[in-house]
């Protein structure tokens, strides 16, 4: 018979820490997750500034609420959570709905087929950022995040249905901005020359 495997926080003692009021503690947490959480916080928010806060923000809340880290999943997945809701509660406040009401539950809209083109990390990164925040929002949470359509339905009250098609609206967007900046980037590579 096989026991089941449990998961054992390798920064348990510094969580423990944290959990003990230890200033140093919370330093030492902050430093370690802090520029992950970042990035999380710039992609799905399209602002620096606001990432500041939220990421402040978040690390607050994580910091007073320790005692409800179990320890059944990483520390950090446990942090990211707090950190993507508080990005869509930003977001939400920014923009009273996420999704028009009139994209709602449309039928999903097939994916064109991949041409091959091959992009950078800031290639992508830039399109997402000319993104509306509901495309960049849903792409975030399937893509990096790795949500499920029916958790990202949950944690954006709206329909699975909705996701999806707007995930398919998202990535149909990007592959858009995609073509146009290298079109962009191979007219600069011509002028060059």
């Amino acid at each position: 018979m096989s026991e089941a495997l449990t998961y054992t926080e390798p920064n348990a003692i510094l969580i423990e820490e944290c959990r003990q009021g230890k200033n140093e503690a919370f330093k030492q947490v902050y430093d370690l997750y802090s520029s992950a959480m970042y990035t999380i916080c710039c992609r799905m928010l399209n602002d620096k500034e606001e990432a500041k806060d939220v990421l402040q923000e978040s690390f607050i809340s994580a910091f007073k609420n320790i005692h409800q880290y179990s320890g059944k999943a990483s520390f950090g997945s446990w942090l990211k959570r707090i950190v993507i809701n508080a990005c869509i509660a930003t977001i939400k406040k920014r923009n009273a709905d996420l999704i028009p009401l009139a994209e709602r539950d449309l039928p999903e809209e097939p994916l064109e087929e991949d041409t091959g083109m091959k992009y950078t990390i800031e290639d992508v990164k830039t399109a997402m950022n000319e993104l509306a925040d509901g495309y960049r929002i849903i792409l975030s949470l399937y893509l990096f995040e790795d949500h499920s359509h029916k958790m990202i339905a949950e944690k954006l009250n709206i329909s699975e249905g909705t996701s999806k098609s707007q995930y398919s609206r998202a990535r149909k967007k990007l592959s858009g901005l995609l073509k146009k900046q290298d079109n962009q980037n191979q007219d600069a590579r011509q002028v060059e020359e």
